[in-house]
């Protein structure tokens, strides 16, 4: 394994024509690719490819932002509020570059109201096989002629998971899909155009709940009713209370220690309405456990927490031991009593997430020795997953941490599609071969 830097466009495409395997990277800031631990994957031929230092701009063309080169979700949300509009998408890691988070599909806290990033990449441009630039539309379906029978086939088993923010494998119905999610494995994708929505004023209401792992009543009500409110609320986020006691306690807002958060981004011309349909309504919390917070302090609050989970790892040497499961709304409290049943292994842990989507991280806070424990708890969490029909990696992507578990939701119909798509798309095998849609081979 050896490490190359690239500046230019132009270096990237004599690389793709003249180069073996290659890993593409930006930040590096994924969750499932262990950068400050590669060397310990063991001997594999591949090259990881810096691509942080390309060129970057940044435009509004009418209502869609046009993002060229590595450009950090930050940058962008910063640029788009200067012109009057508001990127949609809002991962937690906000100084990673958006390229990457179109790679893995990633979602964040905004697409309870939102929706997912791939329904907002209206466009994008990337570098095939040969080094040339290719055009994709998400105006455009997806057309495979070498193999349209694998691709309808593999259509209709993605039916099932339409309604999740990501399946454990690529949509494959728009133009776009083809570098949406896929990790990298099929191009490189130098430009995107995302669709943005007008900047409008918002609140952020919390909630003070008992922490879900005694009793998740109010959290099971509250789910239910926000359900209905997806226009009216952009994000509904968890930050229990295990978490929260990993920050330093002035990072706190005043008495929640000890209590879990809910919180509620809110458009504020629709709060009375959130106030009327949710708020008023709820019968296992009372007004004096509801606040509000500035958005830079919610905004401040929400990042502190997995960067103090990526740190205690850190300091104890262990590679992350989390998930990004997601589940449909009628599997949520089965998720909630199978996270319960993980805690009991005897190993520090916590909960956060995209509540309202049924979508959470728990995460496990091991000693290396305990690492083995977690891995086997993992385990079973995922073969429950696959039983109820759920998304075993809903934002995250897959990278090398967590192959081990996806191959149970593959089937045929996925591999054979993943086979024809490098073929056609990636025939030289340059493109992150050690991917998921290696699961082929």
């Amino acid at each position: 394994m050896k490490q190359v830097t690239l500046k230019s466009i132009e270096q990237i495409k004599a690389h793709i024509r003249t180069a073996g395997a290659s890993l593409y990277t930006g930040a590096r800031t994924s969750t499932v690719i262990p950068f400050e631990k590669m060397q310990t994957l063991g001997e594999m031929d591949l090259t990881i490819v810096d691509c942080s230092g390309l060129p970057q701009a940044i435009e509004l063309e009418g209502d869609l932002l046009h993002i060229t080169g590595p450009v950090s979700w930050k940058d962008a949300k910063n640029f788009a509020r200067s012109k009057g509009v508001e990127v949609m998408t809002s991962p937690t890691e906000e100084l990673a570059a958006i390229p990457a988070g179109v790679a893995t599909s990633c979602t964040g806290e905004r697409c309870f109201g939102h929706g997912t990033l791939r329904s907002q990449v209206q466009k994008l441009r990337y570098l095939d096989f040969e080094g040339n630039e290719v055009e994709l539309s998400s105006s455009k379906k997806m057309q495979l002629p070498q193999a349209s029978e694998e691709l309808k086939e593999y259509q209709n088993a993605y039916t099932h998971y339409q309604a999740f923010k990501n399946a454990p494998f690529p949509r494959f119905e728009s133009e776009t899909d083809l570098l949406t999610g896929t990790e990298g494995q099929l191009g490189f994708i130098t430009d995107v155009w995302l669709k943005t929505t007008p900047l409008v004023p918002l609140s952020y209401l919390f909630m003070k709940l008992p922490c879900w792992d005694v009793d998740a009543t109010a959290h099971l009500e509250i789910f239910e009713k926000v359900q209905s409110l997806r226009s009216q609320i952009s994000a509904c986020e968890l930050l229990d209370a295990h978490c929260l006691a990993t920050l330093p306690k002035e990072k706190l807002p005043v008495g929640c220690e000890g209590r879990d958060l809910i919180f509620l981004e809110i458009k504020d011309q629709d709060f009375e309405l959130v106030y009327e349909v949710l708020l008023s309504k709820l019968s296992t919390i009372g007004e004096e456990d509801i606040f509000q917070m500035s958005a830079n302090a919610c905004h401040a609050l929400r990042m502190e927490v997995p960067r103090a989970v990526f740190e205690q790892n850190t300091r104890m040497g262990v590679t992350k031991k989390g998930t990004d499961v997601q589940v449909a709304a009628k599997d949520f409290e089965k998720l909630l009593v199978q996270y319960k049943e993980m805690t009991k292994i005897g190993v520090p842990y916590n909960l956060f997430g995209h509540f309202g989507d049924a979508h959470l991280h728990f995460n496990f806070m091991p000693t290396p020795g305990k690492e083995p424990l977690c891995q086997n708890s993992l385990l079973g969490l995922y073969e429950k997953v696959f039983e109820w029909g759920g998304s075993p990696f809903a934002e995250h992507g897959i990278g090398f941490l967590k192959r081990p578990f996806i191959e149970k939701f593959y089937t045929q119909t996925q591999r054979q599609l993943f086979s024809k798509l490098k073929h056609i798309h990636d025939p030289r095998n340059h493109f992150f071969p050690q991917g998921f849609m290696g699961s082929a081979k």
